[in-house]
Parts: structure tokens; C-alpha cells; sequence
């Protein structure tokens, strides 16, 4: 037995190495995989169940490779794909379907300097990445599933580009759906996409974005959750550590539920607008110092900023964090947040808001799960809590009464923080101040 699985290997090592790599002319020619079987010499063959791609192969700049009517399967070896051209898929009649040869050997795709790469209804799997470099691809109604780490930390690695990613699925991949470095720039349209239970074994989230390029990146309308103990990681990651961009980002109508945490906005340069989402039971962390948030906005400066309108945020460890220097806008006078934040919490204790840092924080106009000021109050971990923290200014909220009067003389105590058209004063009002302020986040009249 021991001689025969021997032979076996030497066969199928012989048979891999027999085919060299196969290069396009970049003469502006279309080919389809059918084409190819006839002028690779070996390279691309047809199989048992559709075309194999034995050995790598490059389509040159100028050169299209067409997905057609008659590519229904291509089970690939352990090859690289790389397009340097474009890549069309013209399947109407099924979902054209790439596979890894087998379990062991995983295929990679590189698309750099492509143009007009349009993949749609597709089907990838046991890949071991897809290299997305200066190109303009388009990847729509296509499942990616069983990928490994082999070649790239993502299945879809963005470099310096903004490729659009819409009503896609990814299930079960080793590392992130998608991703981007720290030290390039990408701005991402991930639109109506599904994320089940992606990352295992890294600490990462199932979309794990650096710098954003000069558009926005742009997060809409995509549900990502978890459903396996073992696969649990983040939500989203967005992060400028090393001042590369001016990073945009507009994260709406999704839903990020049962996750370490939701989304994480980390260092510097970064303005965001997060409205109409669902931040939902991402508690599955042991150590809620290490993750829960709902939310959590990282700065290494003020220039870290964080709009919030409409967002549902409950059953997470912690609901908010706002860590280090930040400038986030939970809801202004004029501009109420409406967002829905409750029940967050862990060790016993409710936690909807905690503010870790020296920055004021207006939170206008929210609900709180309660319509009393002192429970909404003990919910909030900020100045009042820590003089060395920030204010949260939450009065008024949806629901509150409205507008307190006392007695001036009752009002001018110590320990206490007074901010006027938003203007923190510290603990003393002007002698002769008259008219509207904000004595502890609660607004009262003089």
C-alpha cells in the first residue's frame, strides 16, 4: 500500500508540472474557456465535470475572458488565475461555478490594472484568495464560500481601488469576507451583501477596511451575524493608524447582530456617518475589556468623528465606548439622534453609553429604554461618574417631560458641570447669566 500511494504522488506531481503557465498575447482578443482548451497546450483541459486549469494562467491587458453559456464549471488546481485585462461573466442560463480540484489544492485570483471586470452570478469555492489591485471589478450575485488564508488574509483583498461588491454572500471562509491594508487606500461599495459566519481562528472582523480613498466607503443595507460558538469575531473594522487618508465612510441600514463586537472606528482622520442600523447581541466576548461594543469609536484624535442618526443599539456588552479623543455627534438640540439605545450591558451592570474619555459628547434626542432621568443617568458612564471624563449632554431625550425650572439659588453647587449653547463652563454659572443651560446632561432654566 505504502509503494502504490507513492507512485500515486510521483504521477500527480508529474502530470502538474507537465503543463507550464499559460500567457494572453494582449492583442484584444476575447477568449472563452472552450478557446482555450484548444490553444493552452495542456494549461486549460476539459474534465469529468466541465474545464480544468491545470497550471497559472494570465490574461494580458487588452485580452477578455468571457464567462459563457457553456462555462458552467472550471475546477481549478492549485493555480493562480491572474487577470490583467477583464473578466466577463455572460452566464444567463446557470451560476457558473469555480471549484478548488480538491481539498488540498486551492486556487487564487489576482485581478491588477484590470478594466471593466464584471463578475456576476457566480460561484466561488475553496479558494485561497482573490488579490483585487487597481482595478475596476464589479462583483454582483456571487457566493463565496469554504475559502482559506492561503493566499491572501481576505477572500476579497482590496488594494488601492473601489471595486463594488453588491448582493453577494460569503459563508465559511477562514478569514475576512474583505479586507484592506493599513498602508493603502480603498473605498469599497459593499452593497446587500450577506456575511454568515466568516473568520476562524485570527482575531479579525468579517470586514476588516483601512484607509478609505478619495470616495466614500460606502456599507448598505448588508446583514453580517455569526451562528457557530467557535467562528465568533467582529462585525466591521475601519481604521487609519498611520494618517494614509481622509477616510469616509457612510454605514446604513445594516444589520450586525450575535458578533465579539459591531463596528469599530479606530485612529485618526476617519468621518462617519452611521444611521438606520442594527447593532444587536454582539456580547460573545469572555472579557468585555477586550470587545462587546455595539459601537466603539477609537481616536488618536478629534479628527476621528462619528455622526449617529436612527440606529438600534441593544443587548450588546457595552452599547457605546468612546475611547481616547473622538468628536462623535449622538444628536444636537436642533438635531435630534432618535437612536434607540437599551439593555447593554455586563457584570450586572447596564453600560448603554461609556464614555472613556476627556471629550464632550452631545446625545440629544435619544431613547433610552426608560423615560426617567436618573436611570437614563446611571446608564451613562461619563463626568458625573469620573471628573475626569468627558460630559455626555443626553437632556432632553424622547420621552422626558420637558423643561425643569428651580430656583436659582438652589442651582450653584459644587461638583457640578454647566454648558451653555453646548459650551462647557465647569462648575460655575455666570453671576448674572440668564436664560437656558445644561446642568449635568439636564437642561434647566435661570
Amino acid at each position: 500500500m505504502k509503494k502504490t500511494l507513492l507512485f500515486l504522488i510521483a504521477i500527480f506531481t508529474i502530470v502538474i508540472n507537465s503543463h507550464a503557465q499559460w500567457v494572453s498575447p494582449g492583442n484584444g482578443t476575447t477568449y472563452t474557456f472552450a478557446d482555450l482548451v484548444e490553444i493552452t497546450d495542456g494549461v486549460v483541459t476539459v474534465g469529468e465535470n466541465g474545464f480544468v486549469v491545470n497550471a497559472d494562467l494570465t490574461i494580458s491587458t487588452g485580452d477578455v475572458l468571457e464567462i459563457d453559456n457553456q462555462t458552467s464549471r472550471v475546477d481549478l488546481a492549485e493555480v493562480l488565475l491572474t487577470i490583467n485585462g477583464s473578466m466577463i461573466c455572460t452566464n444567463t442560463t446557470t451560476r457558473a461555478k469555480f471549484y478548488g480540484l480538491n481539498e488540498t489544492n486551492h486556487f487564487s485570483m489576482r485581478f491588477e490594472n484590470a478594466t471593466n471586470c464584471l463578475l456576476k452570478k457566480m460561484y466561488f469555492t475553496d479558494g485561497a484568495g482573490i488579490k483585487v489591485i487597481e482595478s475596476d471589478v464589479t462583483f454582483d450575485d456571487v457566493k463565496f464560500v469554504y475559502f482559506t488564508r492561503d493566499y491572501s488574509n481576505s477572500v476579497i483583498n482590496i488594494l488601492n481601488c473601489n471595486p463594488t461588491i453588491k448582493d453577494c454572500y460569503f459563508m465559511l471562509n477562514e478569514g475576512s469576507a474583505i479586507g484592506s491594508p493599513v498602508n493603502g487606500q480603498a473605498s469599497p461599495q459593499i452593497l446587500n451583501c450577506d456575511f454568515d459566519t466568516n473568520v476562524n481562528g485570527i482575531n479579525a472582523p468579517q470586514i476588516n477596511l483601512g484607509p478609505g480613498a478619495e470616495d466614500t466607503i460606502r456599507i448598505v443595507g448588508n446583514e453580517i451575524y455569526t451562528i457557530m460558538a467557535q467562528w465568533y469575531v467582529g462585525g466591521i473594522s475601519i481604521a487609519d493608524l498611520m494618517m494614509v487618508g481622509q477616510t469616509k465612510v457612510l454605514l446604513k441600514d445594516n444589520i450586525i447582530r450575535d458578533g465579539r463586537y459591531g463596528y469599530n472606528q479606530q485612529g485618526e482622520r476617519i468621518s462617519s456617518v452611521i444611521v438606520g442600523n442594527q447593532f444587536i447581541d454582539n456580547n460573545h466576548e469572555e472579557n468585555p475589556m477586550n470587545g462587546g461594543s455595539g459601537i466603539s469609536i477609537y481616536g488618536s484624535s478629534v479628527t476621528n468623528k462619528a455622526i449617529l442618526r436612527n440606529n438600534l443599539i441593544t443587548g450588546n456588552l457595552w452599547g457605546i465606548t468612546a475611547i481616547q479623543q473622538h468628536d462623535i455627534d449622538l444628536g444636537t438640540e436642533d438635531d435630534w439622534g432618535y437612536n434607540e439605545i437599551h439593555d447593554n450591558g455586563n457584570g450586572g451592570v447596564i453600560y448603554d453609553l461609556y464614555n472613556n474619555s476627556a471629550c464632550d459628547l452631545m446625545a440629544v434626542g435619544n431613547k433610552w429604554g426608560t423615560t426617567v432621568y436618573d436611570e437614563i443617568e446611571a446608564h451613562i458612564y461619563h463626568k458625573a461618574d469620573d471628573p475626569g471624563l468627558g460630559l455626555v449632554m443626553f437632556y432632553p431625550y424622547v420621552g422626558a417631560e420637558g423643561v425643569d425650572e428651580i430656583p436659582a439659588e438652589n442651582i450653584l453647587k459644587d461638583n457640578r458641570v454647566y454648558t451653555i449653547e453646548g459650551r462647557c463652563l465647569g462648575t460655575k454659572l455666570p453671576e448674572h447669566y440668564k436664560g437656558v443651560y445644561i446642568l449635568n446632561g439636564k437642561k434647566y432654566i435661570k
